[in-house]
Order: C-alpha cells, then sequence, then structure tokens
C-alpha cells in the first residue's frame, strides 16, 4: 500500500522569501551550508549583546547627565540606578533561561522565555553576530535554545489543528519525503513563494500549533513575528547549494517535532 501523501497547498503572499541573503555574492557557504552549532555560542552571543545594550544606555545616561541634572539634580543618580537595576535583571534572566535549558525545567513564564523576551534578544543578538560575520551558527544555536524550551510547554493538538510550512527552496527529493512523513500523521503541508507565509497561513487557518521549516535568518525573522501567538518548533535547514535553491533537512527531526505536537 502506498504512503498516503500530505495536502500541498501554494501561498503568494508580499515578502520575499530569503531576502535575508540579499547580499550573498554566490561563493560556497561555509562547510556547505551547514551551521550547527551548540547551544552554548547563543549564551555567550546573548551576554555579549545584553553587554553591549548596557553600555550604550550607560554613553546615552552620561550624555544627557547634564541635561537631566539642570532639570532636577537627582535624575543623573535615578537614571544610574535605574540603568544599574535593569542589568541585575538581566544577568538573572539570562542565568534563569541557562538554568532551564540544563534542567529540563520551565525556570521562566513562557512571556520571558521562549514566547516573549527571548525571541527580541535573539533578533538584537542577530544583529551583533552579523558585526563579526558569525550570524548563521549564532542563530541556529538560537533556535535550538528556543526548541528545548518550547518542547517543555508543548501541548498536543488534533492533527488538523497543526500546520507544516516549509519554503519554497527544499530540494525536490527532500520536499517528496517531507510530504511522506506528513502524510502519516496527516498534516497539511504549506510551500510560501514569498515570505510573510506564517502570518497570513495563521490567520486564514487559525492553527493550534506551526512546525516551521526554514534556513537560520528566514527562521529566527518568522518566529519573532510569529511565536509569541502561537506555540511553534522550528526546524533549520542545511543549504549545500547555497541559499534558496536545493535545501535539505533532518527529516527524524521534522517527524520528532510533528510528533510532539500529536496525540
Amino acid at each position: 500500500m502506498a504512503t498516503p501523501r500530505a495536502e500541498l497547498i501554494h501561498i503568494d503572499v508580499d515578502r520575499r522569501l530569503g531576502h535575508e541573503w540579499d547580499e550573498w555574492d554566490g561563493a560556497p557557504l561555509p562547510n556547505r551550508g551547514n551551521f550547527d552549532a551548540p547551544v552554548g555560542l547563543f549564551f555567550g552571543w546573548a551576554a555579549l549583546s545584553l553587554v553591549v545594550a548596557i553600555a550604550l544606555a550607560a554613553a546615552a545616561i552620561w550624555l544627557l547627565a547634564p541635561h537631566l541634572a539642570a532639570l532636577n539634580p537627582d535624575l543623573p543618580r535615578v537614571a544610574w540606578l535605574v540603568l544599574g537595576v535593569l542589568g541585575g535583571l538581566c544577568l538573572a534572566w539570562w542565568l534563569a533561561l541557562g538554568g532551564s535549558y540544563l534542567t529540563g525545567r520551565s525556570l521562566l513564564p513562557a512571556r520571558l522565555a521562549e514566547r516573549g523576551l527571548l525571541l527580541r534578544v535573539m533578533a538584537f543578538t542577530s544583529r551583533i553576530a552579523a558585526w563579526f560575520n558569525q550570524r548563521d551558527r549564532v542563530e541556529n544555536a538560537a533556535v535550538k535554545l528556543y526548541n528545548a524550551l518550547a518542547l517543555l510547554r508543548v501541548r498536543t493538538v488534533g492533527a488538523g489543528e497543526l500546520l507544516l510550512l516549509v519554503p519554497r527552496c527544499l530540494s525536490r527529493s527532500t520536499l517528496d519525503r517531507v510530504l511522506e512523513s506528513a502524510g502519516k500523521y496527516e498534516v497539511p503541508v504549506f510551500v510560501a513563494t514569498r515570505g510573510q507565509l506564517a502570518r497570513r497561513v495563521i490567520r486564514e487557518r487559525r492553527p493550534r500549533a506551526v512546525v516551521a521549516v526554514a534556513c537560520e535568518r528566514d527562521m529566527v525573522t518568522g518566529l519573532h513575528d510569529v511565536a509569541g501567538k502561537v506555540p511553534v518548533l522550528g526546524l533549520t535547514m542545511t543549504l549545500p547549494a547555497g541559499p534558496c535553491k536545493d535545501a535539505e533537512l533532518d527529516h527524524e527531526t521534522l517527524e520528532k517535532y510533528m510528533r510532539a505536537f500529536l496525540p
């Protein structure tokens, strides 16, 4: 008996997928487009990013101190105190995030972790890492951390309430295998030829959970847009032929993520 194939729906929307790679010069990607990295890499870069943010705030206070003092002599001292408290909160958050990952327990509410604050820190950290040409590996590590935290709070849904979102750039053989895997669980597969696919699909189909496939750059952008609204697990791809062409993925992990949401 032939393996059932999932329903495949193409969607055209307004933001082009792959726009994050517009600066690519056509040269082969490092390690054939495999940006696999340990989660600890993100923690290091996140710490650096938070330090940069605090340093920028400190510079702003230092520059504005004379103007603040002219308004009220106590304002500079209050500003420094507030910055110190924020710095302490950032450190506590970073430690709690690491504790959640290491212990496998949710030590933070979702809005302070994978469905809120973490998404903003991921986006900011990506910008910092891009300055040093480390964006893709840092984002790979960030997505792994996001998934680890999201799996701690995952809730099962019906097959018709789960969506699988994939980009157009999968190789033909990879897409065929994705359709076979999704067909086993009766999960529809959506392929978008342009960006903002997640928001439009979610708005129209109202799923209770999503498994999304994308490169690291589109994944971090998409999670930032969507994960606060609906539970998402994200699977990154390898890009042996460069971005936006013949991408491959880990099919075992894809099935693991689909099964996580299903009874």
